[in-house]
């Protein structure tokens, strides 16, 4: 069923009153891919009684229309940080807005989740715990850059004057929080939650101040790199760090969701489609690709310095069984607005299903290594024999015409996998792939990719071969689309003139997928963009801050510019 966001369903509920109402800066997608639909459902399934506002209007009392809760508000920006969603990379205003009715971007305020807590208090002056969570909250947990501003920001826990932070996937923690809110316990024990003390809490780390990490750039580092480093359930210590006169506390992350858990989430009875309340005010195109997709898993061992997946899903994988995966895609089969084609099957990146490195599961992850950078691992045992057994199983599906992995694939992992590598990339060059395969090596140069933690261009080109030798053999017309990305820390122009003539040379493309690098908070890369300093080695980096010089760096692959010495 849909998660009331009406009075009227309260009324035909029988409700009076509820126990929590979740307030989001998207708009209203019953789906597994939508974090607060998530957390609604297993608030729903636990017995307790929720409702969603999405996108209250700021300038009416939208936000009131459900009442007051009887345990807390849970208050998200959405699936993206709003800043995020509201801004391209070079800080120009959006027109469009995939999560938002009608598609026009003029519903999500900026720093959503700021804008919604303080509504709240508006409306509600002493109201019940403000809990703040998703992407916007995760990645701004702690002081961090903030792009939009140039400026170092406090914890958003501060500046939403909110009282709870839950951060990560937050499923386990959520569940815990409302239990103990119920019966009246105390909270500041629970994994995967920040909140404000006056007082550093016995036992963590005190990282840097606030006002320190603000005027120091090399405290900023300092602050980071121990942050990061105890992102990790089995290893992490609980972190502390002054913000004003009053402490920011964050306990260690949640343990990950066993499978058994993973699998129960994405069987509960999704709707899959916009509640109808908002379906009136027009369609949201993001339905198009996430309705008919499946999620194997969660996490990504990669790691990319620009890529907050890490920091928010976790460094560890986790994954659906086969038989919910299978299931999951029956009942998309009987859907009655199915075609038959299933767009996606995969997460983060798809073929990270089926198998993690044994020493990190037991042990958490290294702290002076990463599983795939600068080479993988000896212990990461890369396997595709689990996600080729589930490819085949879901073509063979009553209703199902075909099976596409749409999300990114790392090809180094394809390459280091000797005994099923090769099997598998056969099978997703012939009946798995829609035309093109989505690569992402970003970049080709070494001493970028270096800044980035992505693999040199030799095994780029060992894949390429690989993949149209398949596509040959399969007598397919298809190619690679390849993900690049401009004006990244360390990038100067003459190392896109170098991308340029390596993409005309040897990738045989003029590149079009080009994004110009967007400093997201708690990145490695965001760090470097602020501080103009490699982290790890503490070398100067160039950093190209101008907007035109960003753009012009864009523009040589794109248009095609001439290089010169």
């Amino acid at each position: 069923m849909f998660i009331p966001t009406t009075r009227r369903e309260l009324d035909e509920l029988g409700w009076d009153t509820l126990d929590v109402i979740l307030v989001t800066g998207d708009s209203y997608v019953d789906s597994p891919f939508i974090g607060v639909s998530v957390i609604g459902q297993v608030l729903l399934k636990a017995g307790y009684r929720v409702g969603i506002v999405a996108q209250p209007d700021a300038q009416s009392d939208e936000i009131a229309r459900l009442g007051e809760p009887a345990l807390f508000w849970g208050v998200t920006g959405g699936s993206i940080d709003s800043m995020v969603a509201n801004y391209t990379a070079t800080r120009k205003r959006k027109k469009s807005d995939d999560l938002t009715p009608g598609g026009r971007n003029d519903r999500r305020p900026d720093r959503a989740v700021i804008v919604y807590a303080n509504l709240i208090r508006r409306h509600f002056k002493s109201t019940r715990p403000i809990v703040l969570g998703g992407v916007e909250a995760s990645l701004r947990r702690i002081a961090h850059y903030d792009y939009w501003s140039d400026s170092v920001r406090r914890s958003i826990l501060f500046d939403a004057k909110a009282d709870i932070l839950v951060y990560g996937m937050a499923e386990k923690t959520v569940l815990a929080l409302a239990e103990r809110l119920q019966a009246g316990d105390q909270i500041t024990d629970l994994r995967g939650l920040c909140y404000i003390a006056r007082e550093c809490k016995a036992g963590t780390i005190e990282l840097p101040s606030y006002q320190a990490v603000a005027r120091d750039r090399r405290a900023f580092i300092e602050m980071f790199h121990a942050f990061y480093q105890n992102n990790d359930p089995i290893t992490a210590r609980g972190l502390c760090q002054k913000q004003d006169t009053r402490y920011l506390v964050q306990n260690p992350p949640a343990a990950p969701l066993s499978q058994r858990e993973l699998d129960g989430i994405f069987e509960m009875d999704f709707e899959r489609a916009q509640h109808p309340y908002y379906e009136s005010l027009g369609p949201v195109k993001a339905l198009e690709t996430i309705r008919f997709s499946l999620t194997t898993h969660r996490g990504c061992y990669g790691e990319c310095n620009f890529c907050s997946i890490a920091v928010h899903q976790g460094r560890t994988v986790r994954w659906r069984s086969e038989a919910s995966i299978v299931r999951e895609a029956t009942r998309l089969a009987q859907h009655p607005e199915f075609k038959g084609y299933i767009q996606d099957v995969g997460g983060p990146t798809a073929n990270m299903y089926g198998f993690e490195c044994k020493k990190k599961a037991a042990h958490g992850s290294c702290p002076d290594k990463r599983c795939l950078y600068p080479q993988i691992c000896p212990q990461m045992k890369v396997d595709h024999g689990k996600q080729l057994a589930l490819l085949r199983r879901l073509r063979r599906i009553d209703g199902v015409k075909g099976v596409f992995v749409a999300s990114g694939i790392r090809y180094d992992m394809v390459l280091a996998d000797r005994k099923h590598g090769l099997p598998y990339l056969r099978e997703v060059v012939r009946p798995h792939t829609s035309g093109q395969m989505k690569v992402a090596p970003e970049h080709t140069e070494e001493r970028v990719l270096r800044r980035m933690g992505k693999p040199g261009k030799g095994v780029l080109l060992q894949f390429r071969d690989l993949f149209y030798k398949l596509t040959k053999a399969a007598r397919k017309e298809q190619f690679i689309t390849y993900y690049l990305i401009a004006a990244h820390p360390g990038c100067t122009e003459r190392d896109m003139h170098a991308l340029k003539r390596f993409a005309s040379r040897h990738l045989k493309i003029n590149p079009r997928q080009v994004q110009i690098f967007t400093p997201t908070p708690s990145t490695y890369s965001s760090l470097m963009y602020h501080t103009a300093m490699d982290p790890f080695s503490g070398e100067k980096l160039f950093v190209e801050k101008n907007r035109a010089g960003k753009q012009r760096q864009k523009s040589i692959l794109t248009r095609g510019a001439r290089y010169e010495n």
